[in-house]
């Protein structure tokens, strides 16, 4: 015999819920195929509500893919912060590159909702997304535990930041095995961040030269 998922009928819903409902399981949807996935009418029928409903808490497609994105950083962030917490011989960018990795290659639609569409580009200032970006980049910068030295820290984030995300999507088209190098992906990661400690290191060290000699 079929089994049958019961639905929850929309009056069951008290304000607030459908709106995490439908967040919840847009991101199911995405973690099989990205935002392309998303769907506000299939959402509805899958939640066992009305054409109409989801539209008192999002005005469109996109303010829902926002939602969901932002609801996504959230929970990548969580899982940043947790990895560089642990106690461990590794450094906290190397926890946080090698969660990243795991992250992308695991959860590759979600990870394609958020760094492979145009969601977050179109994210205005201040928004819930922007914010929810802004506190994940905060994370490689604390990560690099160095300290602040003009704008050399985020301009090294940003070099294995780029790094990071071109792995994981040539990595999810097959394009990087690490094989040409006999090397694992990971192993790759990790010579990304020994060169990034390596090359901010060597940045500070010469502003400071730099500033005392100026003095």
């Amino acid at each position: 015999m079929r089994s049958h998922f019961a639905r929850k009928p929309e009056n069951t819903y008290h304000h607030g819920d459908l709106r995490d409902a439908l967040i919840k399981a847009a991101l199911r949807e995405a973690e099989q195929g990205g935002a392309e996935a998303i769907s506000i009418k299939a959402l509805a029928k899958q939640l066992g509500v009305s054409q109409p409903a989801p539209y008192r808490h999002f005005a469109d497609r996109e303010a829902l893919l926002a939602a969901v994105t932002a609801e996504a950083f959230r929970q990548f962030t969580a899982m940043l912060r947790d990895a560089m917490a642990k106690p461990s011989k590794q450094s906290k960018l190397s926890r946080l590159a090698q969660t990243t990795l795991d992250f992308g290659l695991r959860r590759n639609g979600v990870y394609r909702l958020m760094f492979a569409s145009r969601t977050v580009s179109c994210a205005a200032k201040g928004s819930e997304l922007h914010e929810a970006t802004r506190e994940t980049f905060e994370l490689v910068i604390e990560a690099l535990e160095a300290p602040a030295v003009a704008y050399l820290r985020e301009r090294q984030a940003l070099k294995i930041w780029a790094a990071l995300h071109g792995v994981v999507m040539l990595a999810e088209q097959g394009l990087f095995t690490g094989e040409a190098a006999h090397a694992s992906r990971e192993e790759l990661v990790e010579d990304f961040v020994n060169e990034t400690k390596a090359a901010l290191a060597v940045a500070i060290k010469d502003a400071r030269r730099q500033k005392k000699a100026g003095a």
